[in-house]
Order: structure tokens, then sequence, then C-alpha cells
């Protein structure tokens, strides 16, 4: 954390450190020191979720939309880095293959839904169609408008089969996206993630603020609402979507048998063998 002096009053004020404000609340950015401790209050919670859904053989899917760097990379990573991959299964499903245009358009989508004891992650799903495809002329606007009509019934009928269906959508402000869109080109690390794709939708924010109005009226179902998380704050919105994800979850604590580590066993006759190892060389 920065602390900056004010020399007129001789007070100090802090600031948190690599957090811009939210645009939309106007709230200094979360520390990094606050996040982390908060994120582990969570963490453990969502190792008791998991250890629930197995246990109950719960089916959970959680589908994140939003626009190119809202942050849903981040949110899942944050959701997932402390609990088993056995369980929690991320989708982040490429263009589609010839076949599969050939197919109903949910297709490829439904058959990655979670079985009993399960949580699928998408990051971006099924309302593609509803957004980068229908702005970027993926699809025509007749399919767009039947994907719209078609997908409340496809969620009810998801719904009823017993799945319990979140859907988040990562509000990032215009300049807010801008400057982390800016900062993909300067470093290496995230390079990778400026697409040639990214940069033509950069210039259509209206295009696809009308687009995501249309989806909202479109699939703001009572059996499957939209839930919008403000993310110029990063750290923040990524607290306050997994807060929802446990509060949307009724689950309970199972009870844990006591941990009694056995005694190793003896090293007898045993010795470490002569051998050439290749080892890796210590560079730091």
């Amino acid at each position: 954390m920065n602390v900056k002096k004010d020399k007129r009053k001789g007070s100090k004020t802090h600031e948190a450190a690599g957090a811009p404000k939210d645009a939309a609340t106007g709230r200094q950015g979360l520390s990094r020191s606050v996040f982390e401790s908060e994120l582990k209050k969570l963490h453990v919670e969502m190792v008791h979720l998991q250890e629930w859904v197995k246990h109950r053989g719960l089916k959970l899917c959680i589908v994140f939309e939003g626009r190119d760097g809202a942050g849903k990379g981040g949110v899942i990573k944050a959701i997932t880095e402390r609990v088993s991959h056995r369980v929690f299964r991320e989708l982040a499903l490429p263009a589609p293959t010839d076949r599969e245009k050939s197919q109903m358009y949910v297709q490829r989508y439904l058959q990655h839904l979670p079985a009993a004891g399960e949580v699928v992650i998408f990051d971006r799903s099924w309302y593609n169609r509803a957004g980068v495809e229908r702005v970027m002329g993926f699809c025509t606007e007749a399919e767009a408008k039947f994907f719209l009509e078609a997908a409340p019934r496809v969620e009810r009928a998801i719904v009823d089969s017993g799945c319990i269906l979140l859907k988040y959508w990562l509000e990032v402000s215009e300049a807010e996206q801008s400057r982390r869109l800016r900062d993909r080109v300067n470093d290496g690390r995230k390079t990778w993630k400026l697409s040639p794709m990214d940069l033509q939708s950069y210039s259509r924010w209206y295009d696809y603020s009308r687009a995501r109005d249309e989806m909202f009226l479109a699939t703001d179902t009572e059996w499957a609402p939209w839930y919008v998380a403000h993310s110029d704050d990063k750290r923040r919105m990524r607290l306050n979507v997994i807060s929802h994800i446990l509060a949307s979850v009724p689950y309970e604590k199972l009870p844990r048998s006591t941990v009694q580590f056995p005694e190793r066993q003896k090293r007898g006759k045993y010795s470490e063998p002569v051998y050439p190892y290749r080892f890796v060389p210590d560079k730091f």
C-alpha cells in the first residue's frame, strides 16, 4: 500500500496500490492486503461448498459474460484457485468447427453442462450469439433474434433438470476497458490476450451496449436471472461475485474426522542410489 504525506496538514492518506477508482461507484480501489485477507476467508467457504456439492450430488453451472477486458478470466481464477479441478471445470470454447456450425446452436454447449457433483464455469457461453456473433456479423439478425427467443426456454429446461444456473455480467466502464486493453500491448504476460478480434470490436462500444440491453430484456428471467457486477475495481468485483455465489447455493459445512498421520516406515536396508540425476539448474 502506498502512503502519501499531506504536507499542508501533516497527515497521511492511503491509496490502494494499482487499483483505480470504480467509475460506477466512485470508491477507491480495494487494497491488496484487504483483498487477500477477504479472499482467503471466501476460499475456505468455497471448499465447504465444493464438499457439499459432492456430498449432495448438486449440479452448478456458472456463466460469465462481459466485454473484452471486463475481468472474466480473473474472477474465474479467483473462484477456482483453491478448489479441486476434478469438481470445478472451466470452459472457454473456441470458434465452432464446420460440423458444429451445422448443429443446433446450443448443442455444443449443452454437452458440457455439469453432472451430479460438478461445477462448470463458462468463460463466455451460448450468449456469444447475443453478443460478439451478432455485433461482428458472425450470425444473421434473424439467427440472433431466434436465439433470444429460444434461450429462456432452453434455460428453463436446464433449471428444471435440477441444475443451479447462475449468470453474471461483468460491467466495465469505457475508460477502464481502454486502459486494460492498451496495457496488454506492453505487458509480455498479456500480449496473447489481445487478438485481432479484440481490436475490431474495440471501436463498437455502443453496438455492444445495444446488444447487451436487448439480451437483458429477452433473457433476464425469474428462473435464470442476470446478475450484474461492476468490475472497474477487479478486486472488489471478485470478492462480491464469490460472496454472491456462496449466498446463492445453500450449503452446509460437513463434519471432518480428526486427522492423524501414521508413522513413517523405517529406513531398513534402503540407501540412496548413486545416480547421475539431471537436476534443474538453481537460477534463483
